[in-house]
């Protein structure tokens, strides 16, 4: 049995929110399948996106993002995701296009900090069709998203809608990775991509059957997480963890490096969704989480000013 379990989302919510509590309290991660994703839109994504990887170079480096801005292009080795939790690492191999809300809110963006997760989207030119390609895969990854976090909701005995005001208007990002084909040596501690936890409510995973994802276990050793096909990979996040005051987890993991054969030289493509909270939502101890007697671990944190902080730690360049 693999580490990760695979839930089937046509199951029954009770039986889900029951399941879905105990993967999180003990694992963090798990797959879905049943999840109800129009397969015609995750196919014309996929191939775009590499076609995106595919253009020249000087195409993509035209979208990368000013200093502190976190949308566009970010170039091989240009980010090191272990730097998120102060681990110093050689610069992830791997290219990505991060992309942020579709539309503005409809409320007046008064903190530049704000206003800068809303801005528009970087596109290249020599690929129209990627912006409407990426929009229709947003909306269908911002309505799984919904319904996961109801699911959450019951699984944490609150209301179905209780978490509905704090995501009304969410701040999410999509991002598209390609690691390139590894066939040069690499630099001591490089890797795919470094060990990490997420930073927000939830992150939902696409990717393909190269391998190469990682999860840590209770034993501290590092376990695959294979490929489902049709199915998608789903991991709670470090906002999520500290509204439960830990009782589910935000899990360590990494892309490490193929070994051996054709797969290690192999090209791998990925597409995370990282669905967040409200900008101003205040993130502090969910009532359900603490037993008799008990104190919150953490004081309140406003979400979007901690994502913010934990994303320009990331970037090397």
């Amino acid at each position: 049995m693999t580490y990760v379990p695979i839930l089937d989302l046509t199951s029954d919510d009770e039986t889900l929110a029951r399941a879905l509590d105990e993967v999180c309290t003990e694992v963090g991660f798990f797959q879905i399948v049943g999840h109800g994703v129009d397969p015609a839109v995750e196919e014309r994504l996929w191939s775009t996106l590499r076609a995106f990887f595919d253009l020249p170079d000087e195409d993509k480096l035209a979208l990368r993002p000013e200093p502190g801005e976190p949308y566009g292009y970010i170039p091989v080795s240009a980010e090191s995701l272990a730097k998120s939790l102060g681990v110093a690492t050689p610069g992830d191999l791997k290219e990505s296009i991060n992309l942020g809300p579709m539309q503005p809110p409809a409320h007046e963006l008064s903190d530049p900090d704000e206003a800068s997760v809303y801005q528009p989207n970087r596109w290249p030119d020599a690929l129209p069709e990627l912006q409407q390609v990426c929009a229709d895969y947003y909306a269908e990854m911002s309505v799984l998203s919904e319904r996961l976090m109801r699911l959450f909701a019951l699984a944490l005995d609150l209301p179905r809608d209780f978490f509905d005001p704090m995501m009304s208007h969410a701040p999410s990002a999509l991002r598209a990775i390609n690691y390139p084909e590894t066939d040069q040596p690499l630099a001591i501690g490089q890797q795919r991509a470094g060990a990490h936890t997420d930073y927000g409510l939830l992150t939902i995973l696409r990717q393909d059957a190269v391998g190469g994802l990682q999860v840590v276990d209770k034993e501290q050793n590092w376990v695959d997480v294979p490929s489902v096909p049709g199915g998608y990979v789903i991991n709670i996040g470090d906002l999520m963890a500290r509204w439960t005051n830990d009782r589910w987890q935000s899990t360590l993991h990494r892309v490490v490096n193929p070994v051996g054969g054709a797969a290690a030289a192999a090209r791998r493509q990925s597409v995370p969704f990282f669905f967040n909270a409200n900008w101003d939502a205040v993130v502090s101890c969910l009532p359900s989480c603490l037993e008799p007697g008990e104190s919150p671990k953490y004081e309140p944190v406003t979400a979007g000013p901690h994502l913010m902080g934990k994303f320009r730690r990331t970037v090397t360049a």
